[in-house]
């Protein structure tokens, strides 16, 4: 299992530049047709901007927030602390070990499930939580999401400053294409199944603001790699300059892939399933 650094996040940072990421999470919260009293997961909270967005949809319903990173939830607290309650709770939770059986009218999440490698897992947990009838509305990277920075990082990464630290790393991501994750989902139960890629390409306003975005919200796992200070600045410099060639300058490739499923009504619970982790 990864160690706790690998999981925490600057989440100040996050929380000052997830513009992005909580504008498409508002567009994900829209799609919702709600009563207004369910119980909804936000899995994959983050800072809470976006289950602060679930509150304001729900007056007379409760939201768990869960993230593996503690930073984040200390962080989603303070932006919280006037709702937190008997509304909102906040759970520190990995998405492949969820602690809930049946609990859920509904789950949202947004610019999380590709931080899991393993989405027949990641579905079924996220299947176990719903109750019949159920929903699932999500957002995620997905298709060529980052295609041209993620080449740009495999070219820095295989060269002799930093092959020794980077060159045998994995991607610490999983972007699905809407094909495969439909499958994926029906493969573990749910109905309904709608899934779709879309482009969100994201300009940066100048070289500062996309250096830190890249360094706090995309590459955080590549950067604890490398050891020195002087060649973590390098390597983001680096991107930060082919970025500034490109038309517009600094503009991030992003992909988002939409998921919408339910769990059949007429589902009759199994058994929990064991699995082994990848």
């Amino acid at each position: 299992m990864a160690g706790r650094s690998s999981r925490e996040w600057n989440s100040a940072a996050y929380h000052r530049l997830s513009g992005p990421q909580t504008s498409w999470g508002k567009k994900v919260i829209s799609r919702l047709r709600l009563r207004g009293d369910e119980t909804v997961l936000d899995a994959g909270c983050g800072t809470g901007r976006l289950t602060a967005e679930l509150l304001g949809a729900l007056p007379g319903g409760r939201v768990v927030g869960i993230d593996l990173s503690l930073n984040m939830l200390t962080t989603a607290r303070e932006h919280l602390q006037r709702d937190l309650g008997p509304r909102v709770s906040l759970v520190v939770a990995n998405l492949f070990q969820l602690p809930f059986v049946r609990a859920f009218d509904g789950i949202v999440s947004t610019a999380a499930f590709h931080w899991v490698l393993d989405h027949d897992r990641l579905f079924a947990n996220l299947f176990q939580a719903l109750r019949p009838g159920g929903w699932l509305e999500a957002q995620c990277g997905g298709g060529p999401n980052l295609a041209q920075l993620r080449n740009r990082v495999h070219a820095l990464s295989a060269s002799p400053d930093y092959a020794r630290f980077l060159a045998s790393f994995p991607e610490p991501w999983f972007f699905a294409d809407a094909e495969s994750a439909a499958n994926t989902l029906r493969r573990t139960g749910f109905s309904d199944v709608k899934t779709g890629v879309e482009p969100a390409p994201t300009v940066l306003r100048d070289a500062a603001e996309y250096s830190e975005f890249i360094e706090t919200m995309i590459l955080r796992q590549h950067l604890q790699r490398i050891p020195e200070k002087s060649l973590r600045a390098r390597f983001l410099s680096r991107l930060t300059e082919l970025a500034a060639a490109d038309d517009p300058p600094y503009c991030l490739d992003y992909w988002r892939l939409n998921l919408s499923a339910r769990v059949p009504v007429t589902f009759v619970p199994q058994p929990a399933r064991n699995f082994k982790r990848k």
